[in-house]
């Protein structure tokens, strides 16, 4: 038996932790799918999503928050404390990126969704949705290879992202003569993208919890 499946015998089995990573998952689930919602709906039905998204962000850096206390107070961890510290923080960026994303939308009036914000919303979602699946298979390590595979395919929304981004800028510059148009959907593209780029950092800090148990 390897060194680590024998410290993961001997610890008592998480009652905060794991609980708290799902969580947090599940939330930026819902938080990705409710801005991917926002942006397919009219002008006017978006400002109820756009609160609640404001509200799971905020949930978010609660969870984020009460995690790191349980950090605190806890002497045993169900993996090395840098690690949760670090998937935790992945995970709050991603929100953050998102949340970022919305309040772009209303305080810069971009009426008009274009088909790459809405491309990088959906991908984002997909992105979110694979980050909770690889969440939820740390509570045991039994199929790290579901991890790894989550986080294979994170890797490729990423890729994707950015090409979606980089073709979408360039069609911007090509077809827009109104600079504050130019900037401000310029901005919410580049949050966009940098929301996927969280999710692969996110994947990054999942698969080595993952390597390092298997």
């Amino acid at each position: 038996m390897k060194l680590n499946s024998i410290f993961q015998f001997l610890v008592p089995k998480d009652k905060k932790f794991f609980p708290l990573f799902e969580e947090a998952s599940s939330n930026l689930i819902e938080l990705a799918s409710n801005l991917h919602e926002a942006v397919n709906l009219p002008l006017k039905e978006r400002d109820k999503l756009f609160q609640k998204i404001d509200e799971l962000e905020q949930k978010g850096e609660d969870i984020t928050r009460l995690t790191n206390l349980e950090l605190s107070r806890n002497f045993i961890t169900p993996f090395d404390r840098e690690d949760i510290h670090a998937l935790m923080t992945a995970i709050d960026n991603v929100a953050g990126n998102l949340h970022g994303a919305s309040s772009r939308m209303r305080l810069y009036h971009v009426d008009k969704i274009t088909k790459s914000i809405r491309k990088l919303t959906e991908i984002n979602v997909e992105a979110c949705q694979n980050i909770d699946v690889a969440v939820k298979q740390l509570r045991s390590f039994r199929n790290t290879k579901t991890i790894t595979d989550a986080c294979a395919r994170i890797d490729k929304l990423e890729s994707k992202s950015d090409n979606v981004y980089d073709k979408a800028v360039a069609e911007l510059f090509e077809n827009e003569n109104d600079a504050k148009n130019i900037i401000k959907y310029k901005e919410v593209l580049s949050v966009l993208e940098s929301a996927t780029d969280k999710c692969k950092s996110a994947s990054i800090v999942l698969e080595s919890i993952a390597v390092k148990h298997s």
